[in-house]
């Protein structure tokens, strides 16, 4: 898609910026200094901003960065072929990290539920893309899978011939690259992202061990980093941040045992709690995680047995039931569906059988519209006719 210039001076004027700011510091560049390396200039050198070498003629540069930051991530494609500058400029990774001081999020959902692989879904334009396939050997594309979006990376962990192995999708370069192992690798781990970090707790290792141990994860290095350990070990469990700290609920200690337990763990203390009763749902060995999301930083989650919607008090450290699921989860045990936050709505991915055959439905629902008569105005986000009925990854990356 062509942005018409005047277009973006529109654009740009809906907004309260401030006048040209040379001095906007994102990832430890200026404004200025990134229109200077895309011109392949100095800062002693002139910059004739009404040039036709400018990004957008007639603005200075640094203007023209922040318009085209409020442009829609969906047309950087289509950005970065017009011209050296802009495909630069797009590869760099400059406007995300722009946008992100901007304030400005899309919230894309990545999910895979045939063997074709994974795509990923744009709610505000209602358009689906097929990601390039993972050059992975059949081991892992056939195995169990985990998945995960921090900053602008998608996480997808499984397993190779001989060992745990994860990959990584750039949102900035699209494709796919093999990232640095966790230092104790595992699987059937609690795991969740705030901004370009992640946490993961918990799982088990290629022993059969359930462990206790944490690492986080930061995707500006790519590099990973071992946490204290938990009170408990504990596979099967999910993780969750609230509050500016990471959550770990539900789970099982052993092959037999669930924990009702949660445990909460303080970035800047780096130190671990227990919560005592915070999960009383028990978790059996053929039931999936707890389907948990966390929006405005309130907690929910679903209770497969039931198909209802649950909110935690904090206060209370108890459930309130909210609601019915749109589709049901307690024909797999909660496997097959996905239960997310996206931005300030909460997002149910799941399949259903209709007329034209299966697909793959996404409902959103704002806690903020509240409850109508113990009921929740679940609205369609999207439809992907023909992909079956079962989600097997999901994940929504904003940025």
């Amino acid at each position: 898609m062509v942005l018409e210039t005047h277009m973006l001076k529109k654009l740009f004027s809906s907004y309260k910026f401030n006048e040209a700011n040379p001095n906007c510091l994102v990832g430890g560049i200026k404004g200025k200094e990134m229109a200077m390396r895309l011109k392949g200039q100095d800062d002693d050198d002139q910059c004739n901003f009404g040039s036709s070498d400018s990004l957008l003629p007639g603005l200075h540069d640094d203007v023209a960065l922040t318009c085209l930051a409020w442009a829609c991530r969906s047309d950087y494609p289509s950005l970065s072929c017009l011209n050296v500058r802009f495909n630069s400029l797009i590869k760099s990774g400059y406007l995300y990290e722009l946008r992100r001081q901007l304030g400005f999020v899309e919230h894309w959902v990545y999910l895979v539920c045939d063997p074709r692989g994974w795509e990923a879904f744009d709610p505000f334009r209602n358009k689906w893309m097929r990601l390039p396939k993972i050059p992975c050997d059949d081991c892992f594309n056939y195995s169990d899978k985990e998945s995960l979006a921090v900053g602008s990376e998608l996480l997808v962990f499984g397993r190779e011939l001989f060992e745990f192995a994860i990959w990584k999708y750039s949102l900035i370069h699209r494709d796919w690259v093999k990232c640095e192992g966790m230092n104790h690798p595992r699987c059937l781990f609690g795991s969740s992202s705030l901004g370009s970090i992640a946490i993961v707790a918990g799982g088990t290792d290629k022993s059969g061990n359930i462990l206790k141990s944490a690492e986080l994860y930061n995707s500006t290095t790519g590099k990973w980093e071992m946490l204290p350990n938990m009170h408990c070990p504990r596979r099967l469990c999910s993780g969750f941040f609230m509050d500016g700290k990471f959550y770990v609920i539900g789970g099982m200690t052993s092959l037999t045992d669930s924990l009702t337990c949660g445990e909460e763990f303080d970035l800047k203390t780096r130190k671990w709690k227990k919560i005592e009763g915070m999960y009383p749902t028990v978790n059996r060995a053929a039931q999936a995680p707890p389907l948990v999301a966390v929006v405005d930083d309130q907690l929910y989650a679903v209770e497969y047995l039931t198909n209802m919607v649950k909110k935690y008090d904090k206060e209370k450290n108890s459930w309130d039931v909210l609601g019915r699921l749109p589709v049901r989860a307690d024909s797999s045990n909660g496997w097959g569906l996905a239960f997310k936050a996206c931005g300030k709505e909460l997002l149910v991915v799941g399949g259903q059988r209709g007329p034209e055959g299966e697909a793959i439905v996404l409902n959103s629902w704002c806690p903020t519209s509240g409850v109508k008569n113990g009921t929740l105005d679940w609205k369609v986000l999207g439809v992907k006719e023909h992909a079956g009925v079962f989600v097997f990854n999901c994940a929504v990356m904003g940025c």
